[in-house]
């Protein structure tokens, strides 16, 4: 799970955007105008019980690594939930409205947040089939990198755990609280994966031997081994998309790519494609040219 960090707070004035993640990357792609939506206008979007869910997730697993090997244990983890779950509600009070009582009364809005809470446990025990923490040290978890390119785009974002074998070998660890996607949308799935192999290998000059995608959902494992090769086509990628998100910046021109995920999408009250207006565009336009993003790289 990748943590957006190119977005300033909702109140800052409107900038262009200095540099790129894995999960706005992915927003471009799937929709340039979602990204101006996210990026350049900040609209705020409600939070759902899926994303929710995933975030929980991640800092459960993430904590019981503060536990001596032996105690890593799915009892433990199931006992990290509750306390994990008043911090997160403390630090993003709109999480409240979540699981608020909309007139099915108290005892029912109770009831769905015990079945979410549920679910989230389901989760935690499930990795426990995948992987055996009492036999793993990550070097690092939740953690930040960022890198700039020579060409001046910085890249940036959070891996979910960082190991280390003995002999130096790097394995990039990320979790996914859904279903393994199928086959054929693979590529896609592990394009984030492979951006933070990207960053590494141009940080440290070395290539993770390994990345890992843990889908807790459908209790999958699906693992990568990248070449320098395979970093530097998305390289190449992320450069020509970065250009096409320069272009749209300077010319205010962010066109709606509508697919069946527009039924998700928090914004269709202001897109056109569902008879809404966007919001004044807040940045200066200095190009009347078009920014030519029909042809963009897919994930």
């Amino acid at each position: 799970m990748e943590t957006s960090t190119d977005q300033a707070p909702a109140q800052a004035a409107a900038a262009p955007p200095r540099s790129l993640s894995p999960s706005r990357a992915s927003d471009f792609m799937q929709c340039p105008l979602l990204y101006r939506f996210r990026v350049i206008d900040k609209l705020p979007e409600k939070p759902s019980e899926a994303a929710t869910r995933g975030t929980l997730v991640h800092a459960v697993l993430e904590r019981l690594f503060d536990a001596p090997a032996d105690e890593r244990t799915a009892p433990r983890a199931a006992a990290l939930i509750p306390g994990q779950w008043d911090r997160l509600r403390e630090s993003k009070p709109e999480l409240a409205e979540l699981f608020a009582d909309d007139g099915e009364g108290e005892e029912a809005a109770g009831e769905r947040l015990a079945r979410w809470l549920g679910d989230v446990e389901r989760l935690v025990e499930r990795w426990f089939t995948l992987e055996d923490p009492t036999r793993l040290e990550p070097v690092e978890r939740e953690l930040f990198v960022q890198a700039e390119l020579e060409s001046g785009l910085k890249l940036r974002g959070i891996i979910d755990r960082v190991d280390v074998a003995p002999t130096g070998e790097v394995r990039i660890v990320d979790y996914k609280t859904g279903k393994a996607p199928r086959p054929q949308y693979a590529e896609g799935a592990l394009f984030q994966m492979k951006f933070y192999a990207l960053v590494v290998w141009r940080l440290k000059g070395v290539v993770p031997r390994r990345l890992q995608l843990v889908y807790l959902g459908s209790g999958d494992v699906v693992t990568y081994d990248p070449v320098i090769a395979d970093l530097e086509r998305v390289e190449r990628k992320l450069l020509a998309l970065w250009e096409a998100i320069q272009q749209a910046t300077e010319t205010g021109d962010w066109q709606p790519r509508p697919t069946k995920l527009c039924g998700w999408c928090d914004h269709q009250a202001v897109c056109p494609e569902f008879g809404g207006t966007p919001p004044p565009y807040p940045l200066q336009i200095v190009s009347a040219a078009r920014a030519g993003v029909e042809d963009l790289p897919q994930a």
